[in-house]
């Protein structure tokens, strides 16, 4: 497997992209290869002691960057580390591609240089939900589409199973539709229209569920538009972020505190953990002709390392097949209404 990543995407790019690198060699066989300046990304490797052969460096002389206009920026910058990354894959000179740079420009690459699954309406990008004490949802859509039809969600539930079960190992995943209420009829005209689509379906629906009940692990697969999911997630690493170091600021307040965080330590390095997004992994962009992964802004070494580990079960897994080959049920169902 060839797995390229971004080696300028992201607020850490270079270093922290190549020392993720260099761990993930260190626990895989496939090969690595980070695309972009090659002389700056060179001298990265060897400031990291790094001499194998197992990580490559492609060379991509352009960068696109948050300032930019997306759309223009994947038009015009055609040696840019993403533009060229994304056609690597959609020559078959890579298998996945993972990038930590501009949400809008990945967005716009994967729509204009992949191309959408025939029959998806519009992609997905699948987050996995930190759920403390029990294992990960998945939640989709996280920020590609603000603003969604009922159909639209249908395919964000297809697409969110197929990658929760191929992936993330868990079968036959249940879904749930974010709303105001659990009650069946609740909600808007789009999520009351949804409910009724997803219903109708093969997937493990167990209907509406409530925002307070995400953190519980309500259900493997989330779905709502795009708007609310990017306010949820953001709004649950803030709520993350903040009881941490609350709880931080409490136990070192005094010495009868310390002595309890110190007898307490394992317990809280797993809650810290588990409030870690870089120990997730890069989100997928479903509904694309191609595997790609848009890591966080900020992500770290961890978070490189556990994109480029999850990305293996991406495409051995056939996600992009699978999604393809499930298109056919979508449309009945979408016919039927």
């Amino acid at each position: 497997m060839k797995i390229l990543i971004d080696g300028m995407g992201g607020d850490n790019a270079p270093d922290e992209i190549v020392a993720g690198a260099i761990a993930a060699a260190k626990e895989i066989k496939d090969d690595i290869m980070i695309i972009g300046k090659e002389d700056i990304i060179t001298k990265s490797l060897e400031k990291h002691g790094y001499h194998g052969s197992q990580i490559a460096v492609i060379g991509a002389e352009e960068v696109i960057t948050n300032d930019e206009a997306p759309v223009k920026a994947v038009r015009t910058k055609k040696e840019s580390s993403i533009v060229k990354g994304l056609n690597m894959v959609k020559k078959g000179e890579a298998d996945v591609f993972l990038s930590a740079g501009s949400t809008g420009a990945l967005l716009a690459g994967g729509l204009f240089i992949l191309g959408r699954i025939q029959g998806i309406d519009r992609p997905t990008l699948a987050t996995v939900y930190p759920v403390i004490g029990k294992e990960p949802s998945l939640l989709v859509d996280t920020g590609a589409n603000a603003e969604c039809k009922p159909n639209n969600l249908f395919e964000f539930a297809t697409m969110g199973s197929i990658y929760m079960e191929k992936v993330i190992g868990r079968k036959n995943p249940t879904v749930g539709l974010v709303n105001n209420g659990t009650e069946e009829g609740k909600g808007t005209t789009l999520t009351k229209a949804a409910y009724e689509l997803i219903e109708k379906s093969d997937l493990n629906f167990i209907g509406s569920v409530e925002a307070r009940e995400l953190p519980n692990g309500a259900c493997d697969v989330i779905v709502t538009d795009g708007f609310t999911g990017n306010a949820i997630i953001k709004l649950t690493e803030g709520m993350g972020l903040m009881v941490l170091r609350e709880m931080k600021r409490r136990f070192l307040s005094n010495t009868k505190s310390k002595l309890g965080a110190m007898l307490l330590k394992d317990q809280l390095s797993g809650i810290k953990k588990e409030f870690n997004y870089a120990e997730y992994g890069g989100a997928p962009l479903l509904g694309v002709k191609g595997a790609m992964l848009k890591m966080h802004g900020s992500s770290d070494a961890l978070a490189v390392k556990q994109t480029i580990i999850k990305a293996i079960p991406y495409v051995e897994g056939n996600v992009v097949d699978t999604i393809q080959n499930s298109v056919l049920e979508i449309e009945e169902i979408l016919i039927s209404e």
